[in-house]
């Protein structure tokens, strides 16, 4: 096992700030409290996990200061993936904004929910493409939350920018309940073929069926993510705490546990030095 572990996906959020129309219906109810540093803390310790990258939840420029602010004060945050407007027209500016205040020298990447936008094509759109750029231009990576539906319009955003650093969430949230998808396979195979593109092992557990899934559940698609990205462009990330909806932190680490057990030799690499690669965290 790796020396050094880094949880490249987690969340905090606080409900009297904003918010979270995806934290809607009773099988998000226990999403619905305050989560913040107190209450991941004593799980990085018991998990042996020593550092973690904060990531948005939500459309607000506030709340990437609030996770800012969360980052200045709490040395285990190493990293910050923020969100900024990027329909707007000033994104320069507003990432110029974000790095002045506290924390700000721990943003390291951008992030839109485009799973939820109703067009499928939306980082095909000239705008989003060229505020993208301007992510890219500033030194930040860009995050991908997308889903089968539009994997193809990431791999058109990802082929317009190879000099740039995108991580894709989730293995693009594989219908796992649902039973194997070929379409989302193909699609993740086409993405994988850039260079610039690392994929989080994460965000798996709540896309099976928490009823009848067992940890060797997931072995098919983390092996997947291993042979189509190789040892190294995947990272550990644990998608607390809307994993809790469905595991505990230490059954989502031990899933990714398995696959470094396959081939121990990666361990470092994809517990630690991919993410610093990936969000270029030197």
């Amino acid at each position: 096992m790796a020396n050094h572990i880094i949880d490249t996906h987690q969340h905090f959020w606080d409900l009297s700030t904003g918010s979270y129309p995806w934290m809607a219906g009773d099988e998000m109810r226990p999403l619905r409290r305050n989560f913040g540093p107190a209450d991941l803390q004593p799980l990085l310790v018991e998990n042996g996990v020593n550092c973690t990258i904060i990531v948005q939840c939500r459309h607000d420029l506030a709340e990437t200061r609030d996770l800012l602010a969360i980052a200045a004060t709490h040395d285990f945050v190493i990293g910050v993936v923020g969100w900024v407007d990027l329909q707007s027209g000033d994104v320069p500016a507003q990432i110029a904004a974000l790095r002045a205040l506290p924390g700000g020298n721990k943003l390291v990447g951008i992030r839109h929910n485009v799973h939820d936008e109703p067009d499928p094509q939306w980082l095909c759109r000239p705008s989003v493409q060229d505020a993208v750029g301007a992510v890219i231009e500033a030194g930040l990576t860009f995050d991908l939350l997308v889903r089968t539906r539009e994997l193809p319009a990431a791999i058109r955003l990802v082929a317009r920018y190879p000099q740039g650093r995108f991580v894709l969430d989730h293995l693009a949230k594989p219908p796992i309940a649902g039973g194997f998808n070929p379409a989302w396979h193909e699609a993740f195979e086409l993405l994988a073929k850039s260079d610039n593109v690392w994929c989080k092992v994460s965000g798996l557990v709540t896309e099976a069926d928490s009823s009848t899934s067992t940890t060797e559940t997931f072995d098919g698609y983390t092996h997947i993510a291993l042979s189509t990205f190789g040892q190294q462009r995947i990272l550990f990330g644990s998608d607390w705490p809307v994993c809790t909806t469905a595991a505990t932190y230490a059954q989502v680490k031990a899933i990714a546990e398995r696959l470094v057990e396959t081939q121990p030799e990666m361990a470092a690499r994809f517990f630690e030095l991919n993410a610093i690669d990936a969000y270029n965290l030197r």
